[in-house]
């Protein structure tokens, strides 16, 4: 190679990276919508070539009917469960002189035991600041919501037309060989398959036994709390008790001691394990993944991704090994014949 076409190649590379960088930052607003439209196309790929090879429909028609599936089954209930979740928020009846007279009682036994001030002015006045910030906070992440599921249905249409085409050509990109090629994509497909389909199922199981333990227990709105526990068990290693430990220290200085211990000994030992076997039971099924990778995948996912981490950020990480392992295999193994 001379060096005037060096000099091409890696002016190309330069240019490239650099764009590729401006490009990510730019868009970066819309991963959650991007990333989701690779999962559900992931997920719906074979229907599409169902649709098209088997039924012989058009790929503009088949697109379309996917992604009214996609709506109906996806988009739609979601969507339902947040504006009933907002109706339940706004039906919720609060004691206010019970509340007032709990928070209290908690800042004077707090204050005799370690003579910090909760009420004091400073505190009350931060408390109130925090007030705005989140109200902007959910304000944001509802417009962001509808953003992105605009930026999903618009990128899986095209992603469902060019298919085929866009398949090759990224697999033409990979520098592997034609083995590890096949490795990694399969790799891919378990890991986004699994995650996709075992997460909401966590979910929806952890969160009703959760619901079951809050009605025992007597705790106020309990559908409600069931709901937002359905959410916490996307968080790792704290999951869950964000919702049911403050639930039982609110009973605990409500007075029922005995619901306030039920409680925790109920979650405690039977939803948190139950969050553990099903878990790894998925995961194991689905995708053989080792538990420490989904725990921090999901970690390093949520930072990077945002909710759609929880399935991308294992996949990151498994790729990240997979690619040390064909590194490893190809260059430094003694067994390689290249090397010989």
């Amino acid at each position: 190679m001379s060096i005037k076409e060096q000099y091409w190649k890696y002016s190309l590379i330069t240019l490239i990276l650099g764009l590729g960088l401006i490009l990510f930052i730019k868009i970066s607003p819309f991963t959650g919508g991007i990333l989701g439209a690779c999962t559900l196309y992931i997920m719906m790929r074979k229907q599409m070539l169902y649709l098209t090879q088997k039924k012989h429909l058009k790929k503009g028609l088949a697109a379309i009917l996917l992604l009214i599936e996609t709506v109906l089954c996806f988009l739609v209930p979601l969507a339902l469960a947040v504006w009933l979740l907002i109706i339940k928020i706004q039906t919720i009846d609060v004691n206010t002189a019970g509340f007032i007279h709990t928070i209290t009682d908690l800042a004077s036994k707090l204050h005799d035991q370690t003579g910090y001030n909760l009420l004091s002015t400073e505190n009350i006045s931060s408390m109130a600041s925090i007030l705005p910030a989140i109200g902007q906070f959910l304000m944001g992440s509802i417009g962001s919501f509808a953003v992105n599921a605009f930026v999903l249905i618009f990128v899986l249409y095209f992603m469902f037309i060019g298919g085929i085409r866009m398949e090759k050509y990224i697999y033409e990109l990979l520098p592997f060989s034609e083995t590890n090629k096949k490795n990694v994509l399969k790799e891919i497909n378990m890991i986004v398959r699994s995650n996709a389909i075992g997460i909401p199922l966590l979910a929806v199981i952890q969160g009703g036994i959760a619901t079951i333990g809050y009605y025992l227990f007597g705790v106020p709105s309990a559908l409600l709390f069931g709901f937002f526990t359905c959410f916490a068990t996307v968080i790792p290693i704290v999951g869950t008790a964000l919702v049911w430990f403050p639930l039982a220290t609110y009973l605990a200085l409500s007075g029922e001691w005995s619901h306030a211990i039920g409680l925790l000994l109920y979650c405690g030992l039977i939803v948190t394990n139950i969050d553990n076997l099903i878990r790894f039971v998925l995961q194991k099924k689905m995708a053989d993944t080792h538990p420490l990778i989904t725990i921090f995948g999901v970690v390093i996912g949520l930072s990077l991704f945002g909710f759609m981490g929880i399935i991308f950020g294992p996949l990151l990480l498994s790729i990240f090994i997979l690619c040390v392992n064909i590194f490893k295999t190809q260059f430094l193994s003694s067994d390689n014949p290249s090397k010989k």
